[in-house]
């Protein structure tokens, strides 16, 4: 994660406008070190992030290149184009016979852009290389341009060279190579320069428009940046630190614990054992069992089984399909939205509660809705979900019910022996009394049992034998 913290760093000083003056700003309030699963997050979140960025930068420099190659293009045509409708090749006493014999000798032309720090040279060198055969202009393009690979600013310049011999032309490219100009193709038609001339002006538009909208889109992620990276910074550095702790403690093989010894400051300790008490609050399920009762040192830990119990539990009291539905549905929306920092960072005392038990209600919701379908509840009304399963018609037929006789008795008792009365209990449902009675005597048993461990462990004889005749009165 280091590397990836670098880079994003590194990011944020070249890229990020306006820039930063001095390290990034240290986080406030400090964060609290990470569980193992958060610091997993965070790697995530931060090489995703690293991701998106470099993606975006690279898309930047690209479209960079670009607009700088089209606009020296763009230079060149616009420089020269006055030029070259009038050039053609000299009258000297050199190239007359030349051209007396060769009727058929047509002009050619190199255009490009040279820094200006190498003009001087490649002119020198062109004109004594092939000073006979070629034409040379040189001129400053009228704005600067952005070399990419340093972000300085340059004023090109301009070169177009008129020749005419296939090696002669060989001769000036290889120059050109070696001064790593930058050529462009050059029409000799006036109409066709015009023509490229518009095509490179709407390209350019184009390419400033994506730009603008990456540059927008690279901020944003930048901004980003600089929010999450001091926190993320310090947090693993927390988390560093207490492993380091951690590596100092000694093994304990009988225990099964690490034994750590340290000094202290008197007024500290209270602040010591404090962040003890939090550790341990904030492991597991912890926070639910400290509301009935803290657990002794080596005793078994109820948290992994009220994990289950405690939502199925709440269940069995609050059964209903509705309203199960939307305690599900709340909290799928904060498991899904969990990674978001609004969330995460909220200060209401009820809703960080909330959150922090987001898991939890998500299965208090899922077993709600089915113990409302067993208590045939949705927003506390009665579903129809199965027709009865008694009928009247099977006992008129078989004892002879007359309308006088079904007139005149208030109550008649049907008769389940008799075939087609009862059709058989229901597929799905239970007594909800019944339901409650049981599960709690299973509760109690389970707990139990595991009292039964843990006096066992301790060699609390007393105990085991009070709690087996408990467990058999009841």
């Amino acid at each position: 994660m280091e590397k990836t913290f670098s880079f994003l760093e590194q990011e944020i000083h070249r890229s990020l406008s306006p820039p930063l003056e001095g390290p990034l700003p240290a986080p406030c309030p400090t964060p609290s070190a990470p569980q193992p699963r958060e610091l997993l997050t965070i790697e995530e979140e931060s090489e995703r992030l690293a991701r998106e960025l470099k993606e975006v930068s690279r898309n930047r420099d690209s479209l960079r290149a670009q607009l700088t190659q089209l606009s020296q293009y763009r230079g060149v045509l616009t420089q020269t184009h006055s030029l070259t409708d009038s050039q053609a090749p000299p009258s000297t006493p050199e190239s007359s016979g030349l051209l007396d014999n060769r009727q058929d000798i047509r002009l050619s032309f190199v255009a490009g852009v040279v820094h200006p720090w190498k003009a001087p040279a490649f002119e020198r060198l062109l004109w004594r290389a092939c000073r006979r055969y070629i034409i040379m202009d040189f001129r400053e393009m009228e704005e600067k341009l952005e070399l990419p690979d340093t972000g300085e600013m340059v004023q090109w310049t301009v070169f177009l060279i008129s020749y005419w011999g296939d090696q002669i032309g060989q001769k000036v490219r290889k120059i050109c190579d070696c001064f790593h100009t930058h050529t462009f193709a050059y029409p000799e038609s006036p109409a066709e320069r015009v023509e490229i001339l518009q095509g490179l002006q709407s390209r350019i538009e184009d390419i400033k428009t994506v730009l603008s909208q990456t540059e927008q889109y690279l901020q944003q992620l930048l901004a980003r940046a600089v929010a999450l990276l001091p926190q993320w910074r310090v947090r693993v550095q927390k988390s560093k630190a207490v492993q380091t702790v951690l590596n100092l403690c000694s093994p304990s093989v009988t225990d099964k614990c690490l034994i750590a010894e340290a000094w202290c400051p008197v007024n500290q300790l209270p602040v010591l054992q404090g962040a003890l008490r939090e550790g341990a609050r904030k492991s597991g399920s912890g926070s639910i069992v400290d509301a009935y009762g803290v657990a002794s040192y080596r005793e078994v830990n109820p948290a992994v089984y009220t994990i289950i119990t405690f939502p199925f539990l709440f269940a069995v009291m609050f059964g209903d399909v509705g309203h199960g539905l939307l305690m599900t549905l709340g909290a799928l929306w904060m498991v899904l939205e969990e990674k978001d920092p609004k969330l995460r960072k909220n200060t209401n005392e009820i809703w960080r509660m909330m959150f922090g038990g987001r898991y939890l209600i998500l299965l208090m919701g899922l077993f709600s809705i089915y113990t409302g379908a067993i208590y045939n509840e949705c927003f506390s009304r009665g579903l129809s979900t199965f027709t009865s399963s008694w009928h009247l018609q099977p006992m008129i037929q078989h004892y002879n019910w007359s309308e006088k006789v079904l007139r005149d008795n208030q109550y008649l008792q049907l008769d389940p022996t008799v075939e087609g009365v009862f059709q058989g209990p229901y597929p799905f449902g239970i007594d909800p009394m019944k339901m409650s009675v049981i599960i709690g005597v299973i509760h109690m048993t389970f707990g139990v049992c595991l009292s039964f461990f843990n006096y066992t462990h301790f060699g609390e004889v007393s105990s085991v034998a009070a709690g087996t005749l408990c467990c058999s009165w009841c």
